[in-house]
């Protein structure tokens, strides 16, 4: 059916993780007649966490899209993850959602990862309503959750239900607005019976009502007036201010409930549909999403009308091993039909939308046309990637793409055999195209293919899904630390290289001068041959030497960095020498050299920026010293302190867990190579022991 914009509405379910997002949406779907059963998390029935790694772990790893109609108005809902590690596809999912339902655990209130995606939804202005979930369990209070909630996010928050018993004993809740107590079957099927609000509870609700029309009222000046001269407030004139509030972000209604038994889900329903806001409310593309020409680099801005030129912005791509590649985008504007052709202006392309899908968890349902404020897939686009913009060709737009994620953590790949070496790229390439957050590169010196992600979770995750989806086994292992060598001192050396046993022979003698460069300057090689000592064409060949064995050193078999070369004398042979012979001189000469001008061990420094509550500022600043760090300085912001500091990266390595562990999964951090440093003497030792028992030395 077709649904008019203002029917419409896109919200992302978000919460720390274990709050019940799932679960809550699970609820939805079934009471909405989306799904014909009510999905559980526990026993691996879900629609949304439907990905074999999800149900093992029981937590959402990706954001699951599903749509459903109620009460006229057509809802696209987006379960997103809630734990650290994978938080990319939330805040992906919040950047092209209107609203959002946020869930609190009535047991344990706000948590850290509340606090990071609540900042998410600040970002991208996402108007908000929270739920306050699990009141049948054990230890349940609805008020020290809501305090919570106001305490820790800093917003205000206006009760709109108070529960009817809590733990065991929960039943129901009571409705402020229509002050009507609604009683739920213990059966999860989501039937209640509303009635008078009994006895015990009419002080509390009363006293409750007041606040929240109070609350309310000052949305709007009239009904401010009309509350403090004492005339009562109607039920509709509540509801417009609610709305008001909400789409205006002046404060943050609460609901409560029980997803598991679904209890309270239907009214949390009718919120959705009246307090969070359809396209049109959002208004037209700006702010945080601002479009631009992409000829002329001028901003363009997109009425969310259907009469509007299409454009749509891929937030998501979906790859499967059997059905291929979906890409899934938000329309903002304009309509869109099957076997259409947009222009990615980002990669300067058309595509063709052969065919178009609504998402239903797991399955996809094909549709003909789309318009703006729907969500879709389309099948097989091959020039475009998440984060692009789809516009219409003679008008076209494109919105800012996703800011790169900067990777936590990384580890060396170990293909197990020689056939998953060779799928182990390819594979890579598509699992990195369904999710951004990782990063695949070969190391040049150790010769390691190392993975990088947001976090030791994030990468075992990713690990089961190459050989889930495509028959990759691999291990996973510490990286090696790419250590240099250099010299400290400067010395003159004689390399000679004579096979002269009878017939024709090999002769070659360069003598060298050897001296250290600033760190950083990398190599140097000076011709200083005069009067013919060396014949010219043998001096590429004493610099082709040189090169190779600056590849690996004296003291531990690193790559030579920092040092300048002269050849400034020689002898040659008329018949034996040759290139082969000059080459091989000036390797034995440098190689002397080495060990005669004080070679050290450089170790690579890396630039860290380490955001920390400010109750953990002491114990990350000793941590970092322990690690052989230089702190730069800290900068304090709104509740935490931003640590600039100079690391060794074999030090933090596996950093990324042990600040999860010190901070309580709060601390978060970017790292990036700054320069090379000489190891400490008392290190030396143990890196040369370390790679000597990796080659199976003595």
């Amino acid at each position: 059916m077709d649904i008019s914009l203002d029917k419409k509405r896109n919200i992302t379910i978000i919460a720390h993780g274990g709050a019940g997002k799932t679960t809550l949406s699970e609820a939805i779907l079934f009471n909405a007649k989306a799904t014909d059963k009510l999905g559980r998390v526990d026993d691996g029935t879900s629609f949304l966490d439907f990905e074999p790694e999800e149900q093992k772990r029981k937590i959402s790893i990706s954001a699951a899209i599903h749509h459903y109609d109620w009460n006229s108005c057509r809802v696209n809902i987006i379960d997103t993850p809630g734990y650290s590690n994978f938080l990319t596809e939330t805040r992906n999912s919040l950047r092209v959602t209107g609203g959002s339902v946020v869930i609190l655990s009535a047991i344990s209130g706000v948590k850290v990862q509340t606090e990071k995606i609540w900042e998410f939804a600040d970002e991208f202005e996402v108007c908000r309503i929270a739920f306050v979930n699990k009141m049948d369990r054990e230890r349940a209070s609805f008020l020290r959750a809501v305090d919570d909630m106001e305490k820790v996010l800093g917003v205000k928050v206006v009760p709109m239900q108070i529960p009817v018993g809590e733990g065991p004993d929960f039943t129901g809740v009571v409705d402020l607005v229509t002050m009507k107590a609604y009683i739920y079957k213990n059966d999860s099927s989501g039937l209640y019976e509303a009635k008078d609000i009994p006895g015990p509870l009419k002080k509390d609700a009363l006293r409750m009502r007041d606040g929240m029309i109070a609350s309310v009222a000052e949305a709007d000046d009239s009904l401010t007036e009309k509350y403090l001269s004492g005339v009562e407030i109607t039920a509709d004139e509540l509801k417009n201010a609610l709305r008001e509030g909400v789409l205006t972000r002046r404060f943050i209604p609460v609901y409560l409930g029980s997803a598991l038994k679904n209890m309270g889900v239907n009214l949390l329903m009718d919120a959705v549909n009246l307090t969070l806001p359809s396209p049109l409310d959002k208004g037209s593309i700006r702010g945080v999403l601002k479009g631009k020409n992409p000829k002329t680099g001028e901003e363009v801005t997109r009425e969310p009308s259907l009469e509007a030129p299409f454009s749509a912005f891929v937030f998501k791509t979906i790859i499967d091993p059997y059905t291929g590649k979906l890409s899934v985008l938000r329309i903002y504007s304009g309509a869109i039909h099957a076997d259409a052709a947009v222009y990615n202006a980002g990669r300067d392309v058309r595509e063709k939308l052969v065919h178009l899908y609504l998402l239903e968890g797991k399955k996809i349902k094909e549709v003909s046309k789309a318009s703006a404020g729907d969500i879709i897939a389309v099948a097989k686009l091959k020039d475009t990637y998440t984060g692009d913009t789809l516009s219409e060709p003679a008008d076209p737009i494109v919105f800012p793409p996703f800011e790169p994620v900067n990777a936590a953590l990384s580890y060396a790949i170990h293909p197990k055999t020689k056939a998953d070496e060779d799928k182990v790229p390819i594979a890579l390439a598509k699992l990195m195209e369904e999710d951004p957050s990782l990063e695949f590169k070969r190391d040049e010196q150790t010769n390691e293919f190392l993975l990088s992600g947001v976090g030791q979770v994030h990468l075992e995750v990713s690990i089961e899904k190459l050989k889930r989806k495509y028959g990759c086994d691999v291990e996973l292992k510490t990286p090696h630390v790419p250590y240099k060598e250099t010299i400290r001192s400067h010395v003159k050396v004689q390399g000679k290289y004579k096979k002269q046993s009878g017939g024709r022979g090999q002769y070659g003698d360069a003598w060298l001068d050897i001296s250290p460069l600033p760190r950083g300057k990398g190599y140097e090689f000076v011709d200083n041959i005069t009067g013919g000592a060396i014949p010219r064409q043998y001096i590429p060949a004493v610099e082709k030497g040189i090169r190779d064995a600056m590849q690996s050193g004296v003291v531990a078999g690193f790559p030579v960095v920092d040092v300048k070369v002269a050849l400034y004398d020689g002898t040659y042979h008329s018949v034996d020498s040759s290139e082969m012979a000059f080459k091989i001189a000036a390797s034995i000469g440098f190689k002397k050299g080495m060990e005669q001008a004080h070679p050290v061990i450089l170790e690579p420094i890396m630039k860290m920026e380490i955001n920390v509550p400010d109750e953990n500022l002491g114990d990350v600043i000793g941590d970092i010293n322990s690690r052989r760090g230089k702190i730069l300085g800290a900068e304090p912001k709104a509740g935490s302190q931003t640590i600039k500091a100079l690391v060794p990266m074999a030090e933090v390595i596996t950093y990324a867990t042990d600040l999860r562990g010190m901070t309580g999964d709060r601390g978060m951090f970017t790292m990036e190579f700054s320069h090379y440093e000489e190891v400490p003497t008392y290190l030396s030792q143990k890196i040369i022991s370390t790679v000597k028992a990796e080659k199976g030395e003595e």
